[in-house]
């Protein structure tokens, strides 16, 4: 039968595209179900979804019989635009294991791609940075943590035949947790707590808003000199905080003062995929209140930590090592003791970013995943 794909217009293509993977990972015991109502939002345009205010997107699906085998996205940022003017991005990628298939999708968004002026093409981007970007390419024995990707091992393969190549590799570190990190690390840590210009304090979820703002302001300045960075929107300052604020614990997020001024953070969550496994993805008719009720105090073997940085004028600073260290114990004790944790992944880290390398491995992280971003001209 003839392989057809369309563009996703209708609700029930909606439904179709969001579906597909619980058909395709049906036999990997790996994968863990998004919430579905997560993934409407992600492409549901402006409304739920504030990065469709400074970008644009179509998305597909292939077809043969009436089935559906496959979905893509592409899209274009007009922040990435002032950065890297051209290049356009395609994501969302799933696909049977036919050449054909995967070969025709990735085709087809090109193709759109081109019909919005773009001369290079960059995958996956789901759909954007802030979402999940890149493909696994190595780690595929274990689960993904909370907003980290699961792929199928041949889709690599596929994306390389239709000309990509790999250029720029992202890493999900691991570390055990419940003993504790080496000795260098806490004498750090004992010094940094003697210091009275430092103080760590949680965040008030009384005045969340702002506090996220101050997050998210530090995260702005302390990324921007990072490969493929695009700053967060005030729009999407305002989303991300209200999505975080439900699964916050106030003694996981942290912000750092040093002489009184907000200059570094920390993000620590709880493994939700461990939360919501029982779900299959679906929020309703009770999975909200099994969900809000397991946040009320979870019990998970498992925390993440996706996101960290300190102001630009500590970088590179004895400083800047000092309070990370700080953040990362006073999460690590709250976790175990409370939470009952014994392993965290920090991530993701891009391969190059040498300085969370050096803190990655001096608390004895090991890389346990690795998730590839590929390009190529069109």
């Amino acid at each position: 039968m003839a392989l057809t794909i369309s563009p996703v217009g209708s609700a029930a293509d909606r439904r179709a595209f969001v579906d597909l993977p619980w058909t395709l990972y049906a036999n990997d015991p790996n994968w863990r179900p998004p919430l579905k109502d997560e993934v409407h939002a992600l492409i549901s345009g402006p409304k739920r979804n504030p990065w469709f205010l400074h970008g644009r997107a179509a998305f597909f699906l292939a077809r043969r019989g009436g089935q559906v085998i496959g979905r893509i996205s592409a899209q274009v940022c007009d922040l990435v635009q002032q950065k890297r003017p051209g290049l356009g991005q395609w994501g969302l990628f799933e696909s049977v294991d036919e050449a054909e298939v995967a070969g025709q999708l990735i085709a087809t968004a090109e193709a759109w791609l081109r019909e919005q002026g773009m001369t290079q093409a960059q995958g996956p981007i789901s759909i954007s940075y802030w979402d999940e970007p890149g493909l696994l390419v190595e780690g595929f024995d274990t689960p993904p943590k909370v907003m980290m990707g699961h792929h199928l091992p041949y889709y690599a393969g596929h994306i390389e035949a239709a000309g990509y190549a790999g250029v720029k590799d992202l890493y999900a570190w691991s570390v055990p947790v419940r003993d504790g990190f080496p000795e260098i690390v806490n004498r750090i840590v004992a010094a940094g707590e003697r210091n009275s210009r430092i103080r760590i304090r949680n965040v008030d979820l009384d005045r969340f808003d702002s506090e996220a703002r101050i997050i998210l302001e530090i995260l702005n300045e302390a990324w921007s000199d990072n490969w493929g960075f695009v700053p967060l929107t005030d729009a999407e300052v305002e989303h991300v905080g209200k999505k975080l604020k439900p699964i916050v614990l106030p003694h996981q997020v942290l912000i750092a003062e040093y002489e009184g001024e907000p200059v570094a953070f920390i993000i620590s969550i709880p493994d939700l995929n461990q939360l919501t496994l029982d779900l299959n993805g679906r929020l309703l008719p009770f999975g909200w209140a099994k969900l809000l009720w397991r946040l009320r105090n979870p019990q998970t073997l498992w925390f993440r930590v996706p996101l960290m940085g300190v102001r630009q004028k500590l970088q590179a600073t004895r400083t800047a090592s000092m309070l990370a260290f700080m953040m990362i114990e006073q999460v690590r004790r709250t976790g175990v003791s409370r939470h009952g944790a014994e392993w965290a992944e920090i991530g993701w880290i891009l391969e190059d970013n040498g300085p969370m390398i050096s803190i990655a491995e001096a608390i004895g992280a090991k890389i346990t995943k690795t998730y590839r971003i590929f390009e190529r001209e069109l």
